[in-house]
């Protein structure tokens, strides 16, 4: 296995871990999710530092989201194709969000600059909106605005209303919400 597939396979098994228990997890406990010895973890990574930054930054990807919508067929109506990305991309935002959370309350806070922060954040809602787009895509006639357009605000209501939703703890199902965004606010006449 290389250097670059060993990295891979030990932020994916340290991953769990860190939302588990936060930066207190340790080597033992890492060397074993990983099904190596505590020495090859360090042999790949200088130390705890440079493996919980590699493990954020890894967390903040959106690649399996992206991945995940991808494989969503694009034959089946655009509202289960719409409730299948929603899911993935809540399930994304769950992971980042639980992670984060248990980083910040235990003292770490991953070193990056701000600048890179906004720039990643908006390479990855960019990807995300391009990827949503496709799943628009075969209902370009029947929509009001482009597909783009249109995955750019359903991301939008995701996203602010699951955050908000979350605060009251009368959230929405995945259903209502891509029934409104799709028919609206009000009911039939």
């Amino acid at each position: 296995m290389s250097a670059d597939e060993r990295r891979r396979m030990i932020v994916q098994s340290v991953l769990p871990l860190l939302v588990e228990y936060g930066s207190g997890v340790t080597s033992s406990q890492i060397a074993r999710a990983a099904g190596i010895g505590e020495g090859t973890v360090f042999r790949v990574f200088k130390d705890k530092d440079e493996l919980f930054a590699t493990c954020f930054a890894e967390a903040l990807k959106p690649d399996q989201v992206l991945d995940a919508i991808a494989v969503i067929d694009l034959d089946q109506p655009l509202d289960d194709r719409l409730i299948e990305a929603a899911d993935a991309l809540s399930a994304h935002l769950q992971r980042m969000g639980a992670l984060m959370a248990v980083m910040h309350g235990s003292g770490r806070r991953p070193e990056h600059r701000h600048d890179d922060r906004r720039d990643r954040r908006k390479e990855s809602m960019s990807a995300m909106r391009d990827a949503m787009a496709e799943l628009f895509e075969p209902e370009k006639d029947r929509l009001r605005l482009p597909p783009a357009q249109s995955a750019a605000f359903f991301l939008s209501l995701l996203f602010s209303g699951r955050i908000r939703f979350s605060e009251t703890g009368d959230e929405p199902t995945t259903m209502e919400l891509v029934d409104v965004f799709l028919n609206g606010a009000l009911g039939a006449a």
